[in-house]
């Protein structure tokens, strides 16, 4: 994915910080989910641990970038992940993973003078392993330089926030979306793409999920509830049937996202008596796909959720 494209400012930010005579040992890479933070984190710990006259590997093979993020699911998730097939992932960063990475901090970097650790997010680290973790924040080896990727920054402790510097990634535009999409999904037609752009809320790639998917009925059903409710729940019933009667965890996940981003848009155009229940929904849509990572939602009762928080939006137009 063009993930990268629009964020000259954090680069300019890093760079700087690079040419620095002390470069700050932790950093939260803070933004969107599909924003482009985690190749973001791949380059620049590129761009840390390279030495002048030194063959570089790629980042993902690189003995001196460590990174951390969920595993596959479980021993047939492996398989898969082998055969290159799509596979399902653990939904936390364990602490095991953690200690195993504090183990290697005990040797010194194998091809220069610097080390990076890239945690891809660290919304997902389990309890034990955030307090592992806030050890070697609190006394990070000579060399040793952290980069968590954050969706929800607001989610991680404040002990360890107050440990990092902040590199913020904001919201792409419409266009520079599109261009992403065109040059990555060009066989999507154009009006899938454009749906894309504009539902994606600035986030490349919730765009590229959203084609993935195919949500662009679901996005379509979830235009109409939100206009007109679902009194007789025909709407919902279609919502239902275009999300699948078993959706994986990616596709749910996505359909959440798709409400809220729904919700945010309709928020810049609606009339004053509806935007305070659009807030409220935005909301319990932010609740919902904050829990979707710990548990384990039924779909159907999922659908129904979502499709009465849209409906809701409508009840005071209904009403009048």
């Amino acid at each position: 994915m063009s993930n990268l494209t629009g964020h000259d400012a954090a680069w300019r930010e890093w760079h700087a910080a690079l040419a620095s005579p002390r470069l700050h040992h932790a950093w939260i890479l803070a933004g969107l989910r599909g924003i482009g933070k985690a190749a973001f984190a791949q380059q620049a710990a590129a761009t840390l641990v390279a030495e002048p006259g030194v063959a570089q590997p790629d980042s993902r093979a690189h003995p001196d970038i460590i990174t951390l993020e969920p595993l596959p699911a479980n021993d047939d998730e492996v398989k898969k992940q082998a055969e290159g097939k799509p596979f399902q992932l653990k939904r936390n960063i364990s602490i095991d993973q953690v200690r195993r990475m504090q183990q290697r901090l005990t040797t010194r970097p194998t091809l220069g003078s610097r080390r990076a650790i890239i945690i891809d997010p660290a919304d997902d680290l389990e309890k034990g392993a955030v307090n592992a973790l806030l050890k070697s924040l609190e006394e990070p080896p000579v060399g040793t330089f952290f980069l968590l990727v954050a969706h929800r920054p607001g989610r991680l402790l404040p002990t360890i926030r107050s440990r990092c510097r902040v590199l913020r990634f904001d919201p792409l535009d419409s266009a520079q979306i599109r261009r992403i999409l065109e040059q990555d999904v060009p066989e999507a037609s154009v009006e899938t793409r454009a749906a894309a752009a504009l539902a994606a809320a600035g986030s490349p790639g919730a765009a590229l999920d959203f084609v993935a998917h195919d949500l662009g009925r679901i996005h379509t059903l979830m235009g109409q509830i939100l206009h007109d409710g679902d009194p007789g729940f025909a709407l919902r019933g279609a919502l239902a049937e275009a999300i699948g009667a078993r959706p994986d965890r990616e596709r749910q996940l996505a359909t959440i996202e798709l409400a809220r981003a729904a919700i945010a848009a309709g928020l810049r155009q609606a009339e004053r008596p509806s935007q305070r229940r659009m807030i409220e929904v935005h909301a319990e849509l932010v609740r919902i796909s904050g829990q979707f990572v710990t548990y384990n939602f039924d779909a159907g009762l999922l659908v129904l959720e979502i499709g009465g928080l849209l409906a809701s939006v409508a009840m005071p137009r209904e009403a009048a």
